[in-house]
């Protein structure tokens, strides 16, 4: 099935902290790599107002993993880089979200699929626009129309960083 991940950085080496994120997701059998989408710098929503501001990409994926086992690879995967869960909506050297895993409605208290915020932030779905245009959030809609009705200010393209395939 389908899955669509979220990540973003803005502590450290943002961008090697993104790549290296792909090349350690996709180091293990379950899950396989379609594309990334292009790098975005994005302003912080909530949390700490002196956050510098995100790098920020979709991932498309197929996988073979159960949500929840998907989601602590994600995890695995956050904490190899240093994420340090202190401050919701804080600073973090890496942030994976799970926005859809095929069409996995879940409300656990450790995991709601689809990701119950992904329809209105626009840092995640302009990416996702870009590698997925007929993408679509269950419940909520399809990208476009989600898209339309949000103001995608602080959502500025870094066409000079190239997310590669994993290793």
């Amino acid at each position: 099935m389908k899955a669509i991940l979220s990540l973003g950085s803005n502590l450290g080496r943002r961008f090697d902290t993104l790549q290296g994120a792909i090349d350690t997701l996709f180091d293990a059998p379950g899950l396989a790599f379609v594309r990334a989408s292009p790098v975005y710098e994005t302003d912080p929503v909530g949390g700490p107002e002196e956050q510098r501001p995100f790098l920020n990409a979709i991932v498309v994926a197929e996988t073979t993993l159960p949500p929840q086992t998907l989601l602590e690879r994600a995890q695995g995967v956050e904490n190899a880089f240093g994420r340090v869960r202190a401050e919701r909506w804080g600073p973090r050297t890496l942030d994976i979200d799970l926005i859809v895993v095929g069409d996995t409605v879940c409300d656990e208290p450790d995991l709601t699929l689809p990701h119950p915020l992904a329809h209105e932030r626009a840092f995640v779905l302009v990416p996702w626009f870009e590698v997925d245009p007929e993408g679509e959030v269950p419940g909520r809609g399809r990208i476009a129309e989600l898209l339309a009705g949000l103001d995608p200010q602080g959502v500025r393209l870094r066409a000079e960083l190239k997310l590669q395939e994993p290793d």
